[in-house]
């Protein structure tokens, strides 16, 4: 029986890295081209060329994360590691920029087929939330890691979409010796897919929100927050910023649209509204002042600086169904917090706030209208990484 098992597990491996292979090549002439667009000039070649993208070295912690936010919440735990044992990979460019200020052994992880060659022996992998790569897992485990997946989350919109392919994931799991889970129901849904020695421990961005880097002077008056503001959603945070400013004058709105390359785009909707309205704007890159009606916050990493000093959040992302943002930055200041129905991504965050008041696009104006009946967010849930810590202790240990 155990023979058939080992037989079955080594076809299965064979056979995925040759649909992967197959993968790679197709894709390849759309990679190239890829690679002409900015936002991906550094991340694509060094994940599917490898250029400038060698090896980690060996025997360390090997930490994989995919975007910005999933490496940030790394943090607490990293600084209870010792720094010459880690070692860092992500997928995206954003992730890259938090990664590289943890340590030089920092790379691109290489698209799967690439995986085999690049891969060197780790004492530990450490995955966070989805990133559910089998050869990832296979390789690692197979060079003598202890492969763990952590802060996992298993949304309400993923969970259906997951069980269809719960062959797969059953295959996955098998190679994950520890699963570090957010809830007792991403615990369940884990079991489900076939996920073994699951420990719920909160989710790891609660851990050690991040603080303010610079202190700024509040403005007069009542102050907003449009927050991570994506296509789509800015038309109706200033319709019912109008609205407020009508009944309440000294309101004013700071707007932080999430991607930079949105900035200007922004600006020649806030133009217009101004424009239409009467209402003084500005670039706060120009007077690093925020005494305008309103006021494009054009620069990136202030928004927990601007959180500290916002009474209002309209939070972003939620109003299209781009899934959410952390609502908890905000919410450690006490801001009122109003959100749109969209925060699928967020979910197990938005459950550890208390107050956040979630509303259908359409009643936005409405409800910023009547700011006064809105509570002050606080967090009711913490997090305990210890028993991550300890795993990887007891790992470097041995």
């Amino acid at each position: 029986m155990q023979s058939h098992l080992l037989l079955e597990a080594l076809l299965f491996f064979y056979l995925y890295s040759i649909v992967s292979v197959i993968l790679y090549l197709v894709a390849l002439p759309i990679l190239l081209l890829l690679t002409l667009k900015k936002k991906y000039r550094s991340s694509i070649p060094a994940r599917f060329f490898l250029w400038k993208n060698p090896p980690l070295a060996t025997d360390g912690i090997w930490f994989h994360s995919c975007s910005f936010g999933e490496a940030r919440a790394l943090a607490p735990l990293l600084e209870r590691l010792p720094q010459e044992a880690l070692r860092m990979t992500t997928t995206t460019q954003t992730g890259k920029s938090v990664i590289d200020t943890y340590t030089t052994q920092s790379r691109y992880l290489p698209f799967e087929a690439l995986l085999l060659g690049w891969q060197k022996p780790q004492k530990a992998l450490v995955v966070m939330e989805a990133e559910f790569w089998y050869l990832l897992f296979a390789i690692a485990k197979a060079k003598g890691a202890k492969t763990m997946l952590i802060n996992a989350r298993m949304s309400d919109r993923s969970f259906p979409k997951y069980k269809k392919m719960a062959w797969l994931y059953r295959r996955i799991f098998a190679k994950i010796d520890e699963v570090y889970a957010q809830t007792p129901l991403d615990k369940a849904r884990l079991e489900a897919l076939g996920a073994c020695h699951v420990t719920v421990t909160g989710n790891i961005k609660l851990a050690q929100l991040p603080q303010p880097v610079k202190s700024l002077e509040k403005p007069d008056g009542l102050v907003v927050c449009a927050a991570s503001t994506h296509e789509g959603e800015e038309e109706g945070m200033l319709e019912a910023f109008v609205a407020l400013k009508a009944k309440r004058p000294d309101a004013r709105l700071l707007v932080v649209p999430r991607h930079p390359e949105r900035f200007e785009s922004v600006a020649s909707k806030i133009q217009k509204v101004a424009a239409q309205t009467g209402l003084i704007w500005q670039r706060y890159t120009q007077k690093h002042q925020m005494d305008a009606d309103i006021t494009l916050v054009d620069k990136l990493g202030m928004l927990v600086d601007l959180y500290a000093v916002s009474d209002v959040v309209m939070l972003g992302g939620s109003f299209v169904p781009v899934g959410g943002h952390n609502a908890a930055e905000a919410a450690q200041f006490g801001c009122k917090i109003i959100s749109g129905p969209h925060y699928f991504n967020q979910r197990d965050i938005y459950e550890a706030v208390v107050g956040i008041d979630v509303v259908e696009p359409s009643q936005l104006t409405r409800r910023l209208c009547e700011y006064g009946m809105l509570r002050a967010t606080y967090l009711q849930t913490k997090t305990d990484i210890m028993p991550i810590v300890k795993s990887l202790n007891d790992v470097l240990s041995d």
